[in-house]
């Protein structure tokens, strides 16, 4: 029997899939997909094979070869397929609230699912080294799915003419991600409700020329 072997150099049971269940399509992309997540999180991207996604998806190798040419590309596509995006509300009338939400769900999402979590910080981590992936975790990941938390309501707010568009710079969209990440790192726990409220209310709106205080 074929032995996987994690990053650490660990066995790591075969994964395999009850017989009989023949997937095609979005079903079959979607366990491929999380297949990617699993054995980027437990080997590294480098160690990620065209083998051992196949087999932890339970699907022929060849499956893959039809659509992507390496793990690689299989492991961003499936990053960017289940990486949480924020949605403002529509009538933009909730500037509070759709900011928190956003820190929320950058919280929750990656706090929810460590498998994900850790292969993302896999493939961050081997980006420093390559700059061509770098630009490819971005262009393919990040920039699609609104580049970065809160951003993307903080310009829906600007184009409905509730928040001055020339206070939203890259600084000001980089501060709700930045201090989850600084608390993370000084803490090892992601931030509760009440410090999200506090970065939301001490640091976003203000930036963007706006008094919590004012808002109902």
């Amino acid at each position: 029997m074929d032995e996987t072997r994690g990053a650490d150099g660990t066995a790591e049971a075969p994964e395999t899939r009850p017989k009989g269940t023949r997937r095609r399509g979005a079903a079959l992309v979607g366990a491929i997909h999380a297949a990617a997540v699993e054995e980027t999180a437990a080997r590294g991207l480098e160690g990620a094979t065209m083998e051992g996604i196949a087999r932890r998806a339970g699907t022929a190798k060849t499956s893959l070869y039809r659509r992507w040419e390496a793990p690689e590309d299989i492991v961003l596509e499936a990053l960017h397929a289940a990486y949480p995006m924020e949605e403002p509300t529509p009538a933009a009338d909730d500037l509070r609230g759709d900011l928190v939400r956003a820190l929320r769900l950058m919280r929750d999402s990656f706090d929810t699912r460590p498998k994900y979590a850790q292969a993302l910080m896999a493939v961050l981590v081997a980006s420093w080294a390559r700059p061509d992936l770098h630009e490819r975790l971005y262009r393919e990941v990040f920039d699609p799915r609104g580049e970065r938390f809160t951003k993307r309501a903080l310009l829906h707010y600007a184009d409905k003419g509730v928040v001055d568009r020339e206070r939203v710079t890259d600084v000001v969209a980089d501060i709700g991600e930045a201090m989850v990440f600084k608390h993370m790192l000084d803490t090892m726990q992601p931030p509760d409700d009440a410090y999200l409220d506090m970065i939301v209310d001490q640091a976003i709106l203000p930036a963007v020329g706006i008094d919590p205080r004012t808002l109902s």
